[in-house]
């Protein structure tokens, strides 16, 4: 059986298992996924705001005790494709669930961790857990909606993700104000058995498609790529981009990339067909999340010390402000996900970039006296842009696949934020860091959020210009993409 993709001419294989599905039950298949996605996206904001009290409660250092944060980050990065390609194999369910249940359990380990090391292998665990329900979600849902409501659907799921970002620093100061910080790992234990329950009951069962195998070579590879270029570029804010360990990483993570090509080509059943690159509908939208969430995570990494060292907002404040951007996001992706699936995914895709781009223009208006109404007024179109372009564009990556690829392309979802947030982080904010020093010039020897405010934003508005290139490429990107497809409407050309 032969379907559209919504945006796109290009015709995607679907098997009788998805149409034999039980649309009836989609809204419970979406409480259920919400629940996992909400809890995940809760606990890694919580967790960076407890840092301090962790350090101190340890007695260790700063390096030391971010590896709570950068291992949950590494794992997920490395092991999201291939476990969703596992799904696909054994069922999207039954992964699902038992990713819950690790998560559950593994934040209970953390709760009762003894000290520093235990907690950070303890979070591994807890990262296993959360790559099966994030690279797994979006395709469930994929499943239990019809096609022409995938955007709808999807966008939901960035208004949960918008939902935990917001609710996270504030949940985790209210725990910390009340009780141990081993209590942020424990309060996911009843919402752990709750969704669990709501995942066996609510979560649709659909058979994987016969005659598949775990390319384990290839998924092997590809997390040891990912893993190796993913510590070289978190190392190397700190060593430097040229010390020997971190050319070391990056190389050997390149040099496994390219034998992870090699393996692909010349396995039956690949883990990542290389081919589905073709469709320029995929291709596209992978580039640009990929850019799109580089800018944007720099952003929310760069803006606390200007509102923090710059302007001197205090923590509530400053957790108000970062708000504002994620709470646009969590109102405007579910509306522009259901316009998706009427008028189609590219044009939405570059309204989104376009007013980010913008956004990011508008950067130059802030200062070393700006007011919280004048920042809310900047911060409000990213979210806005991001809103926009976010939910079309997951729907166009989720809808360019078969069935039988459902949870690789759900994994390449949280892949493309997930790299995008390493790199961007990585190269955007040494660049500011970079042009604070130049801007202070060569007698200051502080480093660079001691500098004067005015070379502090200087180099912001500086640094903002660049994150509205990085826009401006995937703008030029999604351009193509829509020419694309609009060639593939001229007549004649069938699906079948």
């Amino acid at each position: 059986m032969i379907r559209r993709t919504q945006g796109s001419q290009l015709p995607v294989v679907s098997s009788p298992a998805q149409s034999s599905v039980d649309y009836g039950r989609k809204w419970y298949a979406m409480a259920a996924v919400g629940v996992g996605v909400l809890l995940a996206t809760i606990d890694g904001s919580i967790v960076n705001i407890a840092l301090p009290t962790i350090r101190a409660d340890f007695g260790t250092s700063l390096p030391v005790v971010q590896w709570v944060s950068v291992a949950y980050l590494l794992t997920l990065a490395s092991l999201t494709l291939g476990v969703g390609r596992w799904g696909d194999i054994v069922g999207k369910k039954r992964i699902y669930l038992a990713g819950f249940v690790l998560f559950t359990l593994a934040s209970v380990l953390c709760g009762a961790a003894p000290s520093i090391g235990f907690l950070i292998a303890f979070r591994v665990i807890q990262a296993l857990g959360a790559v099966m329900i994030l690279a797994l979600g979006a395709a469930i849902l994929t499943e239990a909606f019809p096609p022409q409501e995938r955007g709808k659907a999807l966008g939901l799921i960035g208004t949960f993700v918008s939902v935990g970002v917001v609710t996270g620093p504030v949940v985790g100061g209210l725990i910390l104000a009340t009780f141990d910080w081993r209590a942020i790992f424990l309060v996911n234990l009843p919402v752990g058995i709750i969704g669990t329950w709501m995942v066996i009951r609510f979560v649709p069962r659909t058979p994987p498609a016969g005659g598949q195998r775990f390319d384990l070579p290839g998924a092997l590879l590809l997390a040891l790529a990912l893993l190796l270029i993913s510590l070289g570029v978190t190392f190397g804010q700190d060593l430097g981009y040229g010390a020997p360990p971190v050319v070391a990483a990056i190389l050997g993570g390149l040099v496994l990339g390219v034998a992870f090509v090699v393996v692909e080509k010349h396995t039956p059943t690949p883990m990542l067909p290389l081919g589905m690159f073709r469709n320029p509908l995929l291709s596209v939208s992978v580039a640009t999340g990929f850019l799109a969430f580089s800018a944007l995570s720099a952003t929310f990494f760069l803006l606390p010390f200007y509102l923090q060292g710059v302007l001197g907002f205090d923590l509530p404040k400053t957790g108000l402000a970062l708000s504002a951007a994620p709470l646009v996001i969590g109102v405007v992706a579910p509306l522009a996900g259901i316009l998706s699936d009427r008028m189609g995914v590219r044009r939405l895709t570059l309204a989104g970039l376009t007013i980010m781009g913008l956004a990011y223009l508008g950067f130059q208006t802030l200062g070393t006296d700006t007011t919280f109404l004048g920042f809310a007024l900047v911060a409000i179109p990213i979210g806005l842009g991001i809103g926009t372009f976010q939910s079309p564009n997951n729907s166009a990556i989720m809808g360019s696949v078969s069935r039988e690829y459902a949870g690789v392309a759900g994994g390449m979802l949280t892949l493309t934020r997930l790299l995008g947030q390493i790199a961007g982080v990585a190269a955007i904010a040494s660049l500011w860091a970079t042009r604070v020093l130049a801007s202070a010039g060569p007698d200051f020897t502080g480093d660079a959020v001691s500098a004067p405010h005015t070379d502090q934003v200087r180099a912001l508005h500086e640094t903002a210009v660049v994150m509205a290139g990085i826009i401006g490429v995937a703008m030029l990107i999604g351009w193509y993409g829509l020419r694309r497809e609009r060639a593939t409407r001229e007549p004649g050309i069938s699906g079948g």
